[in-house]
C-alpha cells in the first residue's frame, strides 16, 4: 500500500545537499553528547527523567518506507529496526507521533482518518508482531486538506504548535522532508543512510533534554 502518494523519486543534487546537512547534524549531536554525559554514570538514569521534564523530546516520524514497508505483493510490516527502535523510546519514556500523508476523504478529524489508516495498515499486514499504535496515542497528525499535504508546511506547524516547549525530532526516509522539517525548527534524521545508523540513535534523542528547549 501506498502510504503517501506524494512521494517520488528526490533529484540526486537534494540528496547530496541533504547528505551534507545530516552530517553535520551527526557531528554536532556527538558533540551533544561528549558534553552532556555526566561524571558519574550512575545518575544517568536521574538526570534523563528529569531532562523529559524540562525539555521533553518528541520523536515524530514518516510513517512509510520509515517505520513500515511495503512489499511488492502489498504486504506491510516493520521496517527493519523499526520495531526495537520503538520499543527502546518507549522503555525511555520519550513520545512518539506520526506526521503523514494520507487522503483528507479519510475522515473529518485526525482521529479519523488515524483510525483509517490503522485500518489500511492492519489489513495488509504481514510481521510477526502488530504495529504500535498504541504508543502515538493522538499524536497522529494527518492532512485536513490537500493543500495541507506534504511538503507543505502545516503538518510539523501543528506538530510544533502541539509540543509546547519540548524539543522535536522529526524523522524520515526522504530528503525532501527531513530539510522541510529542519527548516521549520525540528532537528532531522533521514532514516536508512548508508554507514551511519538507521534511526538517530535514543541515546541522542534522549540528551535533548539536556540543553535549554529553544
Amino acid at each position: 500500500m501506498k502510504i503517501s502518494a506524494s512521494k517520488g523519486s528526490v533529484r540526486a543534487g537534494l540528496r547530496a545537499g541533504l547528505a551534507l546537512s545530516a552530517a553535520v547534524v551527526w557531528v554536532v549531536l556527538s558533540a551533544t553528547v561528549s558534553a552532556a554525559l555526566p561524571g558519574d554514570a550512575s545518575g544517568v538514569t536521574r538526570a534523563a527523567a528529569a531532562a523529559r521534564e524540562r525539555a521533553c523530546p518528541i520523536a515524530y516520524f514518516d510513517l512509510g518506507e520509515t517505520l513500515v514497508h511495503t512489499s511488492d505483493d502489498g504486504s506491510t510490516g516493520y521496517q527493519p529496526g523499526a520495531a526495537s527502535y520503538l520499543r527502546a523510546l518507549r522503555l525511555r519514556g520519550i513520545p512518539v507521533g506520526l506526521i503523514t500523508n494520507v487522503p483528507p476523504s479519510w475522515g473529518a478529524t485526525d482521529a479519523e482518518r488515524a483510525a483509517r489508516l490503522r485500518q489500511e495498515v492492519d489489513a495488509t499486514w504481514r510481521g510477526p508482531a502488530p504495529f504500535a499504535w498504541k504508543d502515538f496515542g493522538d499524536r497522529v497528525l494527518t492532512p485536513r486538506t490537500e493543500a495541507e499535504r506534504k511538503p507543505a508546511p502545516a503538518l510539523w506547524q501543528r506538530a510544533k504548535a502541539g509540543s509546547g516547549r519540548c524539543r522535536v525530532v522529526y524523522q524520515a526516509e526522504t530528503a525532501e522532508e527531513v530539510r522541510a522539517a529542519s527548516s521549520l525548527g525540528f532537528l532531522p534524521y533521514q532514516v536508512g543512510r548508508p554507514h551511519r545508523p538507521a534511526f538517530l540513535p535514543v541515546r541522542l534523542v534522549e540528551l535533548l533534554g539536556r540543553r535549554s528547549p529553544a
